[in-house]
């Protein structure tokens, strides 16, 4: 069985079963972004028909142009992209570099690379304004790669004043920290590093993982993905737009103790979403809850990513 009808994935692919596509009517937020706001985490997916989704992929999606993505960014009112390599297409970067390539440089990207890649691979990925690689350890999406070939990636691309974006689940983290530690290169973790937002904001669990973002002055977060985190869902309560509550005293936390090291983004298309498919502007409008002042607005959306991605700017 194929999923519903619906958005194509196009080649000689057909979607996982029960695929949610991503929603093409968003909202336009309420909230206004500041100039030059940055959506430091979106992906794009083939289309599969000109970019075939790897052969070793755990997912296929519908496909998620560039050109889907920038009309996007216009819509909610970016101005830049960060555009992170996607697990479904492996470590063929093809997809991503063409998004960047082809945004008169208005993106970067953080790129998947293998053990062994080759230097001349990594400065043309370089030259094409990838400035990072990632590293994902949730196992239900790819088959985690050695320890040892990964700390040989970081050693490679630390001289290019690269970082490494770091993708885990909370459980995961205390066998993780000191990996982490050793790497020699700055830091980004996604999603907050996926805290059970059942619990509490203040206990033991999430006070670890702040605890590895204390460690280190170059550890960044992403304080992204309460469609993904959630346990409530997307509500709107009392007439107000206060969907997905129960991440933000999670999220919070982050932006009140590093407002500096932290960064926002859609994570569009949003692949392998369970429950329901966010509305992007409603994801947009919950930027305020996390960040209720203009200062830590202008840091987390326009600052931070800006002097992480575009230091030229700065």
């Amino acid at each position: 069985m194929s999923a519903p009808a619906g958005k194509p994935t196009t080649g000689d692919f057909v979607k996982t079963e029960g695929w949610l596509d991503w929603y093409d009517g968003p909202s336009r937020p309420t909230f206004v972004l500041p100039e030059g706001a940055v959506d430091a985490h979106c992906h794009v997916f083939g289309p599969g028909g000109e970019f075939p989704y790897a052969p070793e992929r755990k997912y296929t999606p519908c496909d998620a142009s560039k050109e889907q993505l920038f009309a996007l960014r216009d819509h909610l009112g970016f101005s830049r992209n960060v555009i992170v390599q996607a697990t479904c297409h492996g470590a063929d970067n093809s997809a991503m570099v063409d998004a960047v390539r082809s945004s008169q440089g208005r993106a970067k990207g953080v790129a998947t690379v293998r053990p062994g890649v080759s230097q001349q691979e990594l400065d043309e990925l370089d030259a094409a304004g990838v400035r990072g690689v990632r590293f994902n350890f949730v196992k239900r999406l790819v088959d985690v790669l050695p320890m040892d070939g990964l700390k040989q990636v970081a050693e490679q691309i630390a001289p290019m004043g690269w970082h490494i974006v770091i993708y885990f689940e909370a459980a995961e983290l205390e066998e993780l920290a000191d990996f982490f530690l050793g790497l020699p290169v700055p830091l980004v973790v996604d999603h907050m590093g996926r805290p059970d937002v059942t619990k509490d904001p203040h206990g033991p669990e999430f006070e670890r993982f702040l605890d590895l973002m204390r460690a280190k002055d170059d550890i960044w977060c992403k304080v992204t993905c309460p469609e993904r985190l959630t346990d409530s869902g997307p509500l709107a309560l009392d007439g107000e737009q206060n969907a997905y509550q129960d991440v933000v005293p999670f999220a919070r936390r982050v932006v009140e103790e590093f407002p500096h090291r932290v960064l926002w983004g859609t994570d569009w298309p949003h692949p392998n979403l369970k429950s329901h498919m966010p509305d992007d502007g409603l994801l947009v409008d919950w930027i305020p809850h996390i960040a209720p002042t203009a200062e830590q607005q202008q840091a987390l959306l326009v600052d931070n990513p800006t002097r992480l991605y575009w230091p030229e700017d700065q």
